[in-house]
């Protein structure tokens, strides 16, 4: 044992020593290497206490009172008083317009996982390409998504005016009547698809392109280089890594259909004859104009359980394999 050890060992025994006879010492150095859990389960609830205030206004307070509401016959006005129970909820699955808004929220899902995301995608893999000017098209590309509904909805609005709007005199110059689009029960659906399309697909084609911006060069080179097609390397490499984001683009895609208001409403107001009419937008006229407020809490609610089970199911069976990757990843960086 040299003598450097044995001045170590004698100093660690007098520091032993000190801390015996002093519990005071010891239970401070306790203190100082364990934190306080009250101390820190106060610091969590002190910075999640705004959110959840939020949250349990603007959230869960209105699900609940929506909820309520739905049991009665009210008017909105005064206190409900009428209750019956489920008949609104059965009311609304017997009701042809309800029938039709469930219909029509499935068709524009299935057009636009079946055109629009496809058109974003290959917009995206185009414009990830050595285009020259490629930042000006990803600018007028993008520039849709940034005007509002409303907005978007008056355009075009005006574009196809009857007599009047851009797009109506074109239309009648190539001998059609693009006018007539938004008063024909059997075009209406798929006119005001077009414009949902040129005001979203620039905002799914920005998420494509940065999840294809995200995979390493090499990959494809690599692929390229083995022998591998264009679309070869498209198929099997690109795809498959855009998975993730493919998947949170459908997810975003399928919520919007079922909740879509503003634009119908303002574009078309539901009509002709109800035809391009949204679960939404008949929540709003039976609860705002017709004052059946108890009926309109029950769509409502019907909106939200449809919503939230897509949400659940689809994050526990689609987008399980992605959160896990997520939170193995968050555990290896820690």
């Amino acid at each position: 044992m040299t003598p450097s050890t044995i001045t170590g060992q004698r100093t660690d025994d007098a520091a032993t020593e000190l801390l015996a006879a002093d519990p005071a010492a010891t239970q401070q150095r306790g203190r100082r290497a364990r934190p306080r859990p009250l101390r820190r389960l106060g610091t969590i609830a002190l910075f999640l206490a705004p959110a959840l205030v939020l949250f349990l206004l603007l959230v869960i307070t209105p699900i609940v009172v929506a909820g309520y509401a739905s049991m009665y016959k009210w008017n909105g006005f005064g206190l409900p008083e009428n209750f019956v129970g489920i008949d609104n909820f059965t009311r609304a699955f017997e009701d042809p317009t309800f029938l039709g808004d469930l219909w029509r929220a499935f068709v524009l899902i299935g057009l636009s996982l079946l055109i629009q995301l496809p058109v974003s995608l290959g917009l995206a893999m185009l414009l990830n390409q050595k285009l020259k000017g490629r930042g000006i098209y990803r600018v007028i590309f993008f520039a849709p998504y940034v005007l509002s509904e409303v907005t978007t909805a008056v355009l075009f609005t005006l574009v196809f005016s009857p007599n009047r709007g851009l797009g109506d005199t074109l239309s009648k110059w190539l001998g059609a009547d693009a006018g007539a689009i938004f008063a024909d029960p059997d075009t209406v659906l798929f006119a005001l698809f077009l414009v949902i399309s040129w005001k979203y697909f620039g905002f799914h084609m920005i998420l494509y392109l940065a999840g294809r911006q995200n995979i390493p060069q090499e990959l494809t080179e690599a692929a390229t280089t083995d022998g591998a097609s264009a679309w070869q390397v498209f198929r099997h490499v690109t795809l498959p890594l855009l998975g993730p984001t493919i998947r949170i683009s459908v997810f975003l895609s399928v919520i919007g259909s079922i909740q879509l208001f503003d634009m119908v409403w303002v574009l078309t107001g539901g009509g002709p004859i109800h035809s391009s009419e949204t679960m939404a937008v008949t929540m709003f006229d039976r609860g705002f104009r017709r004052f059946e407020v108890g009926y309109a809490s029950a769509i409502s609610i019907i909106m939200f359980m449809l919503s939230f089970v897509f949400a659940l199911f689809y994050q526990r069976f689609v987008l399980r394999r992605d959160t896990e990757g997520a939170i193995t990843n968050r555990g290896v960086q820690r």
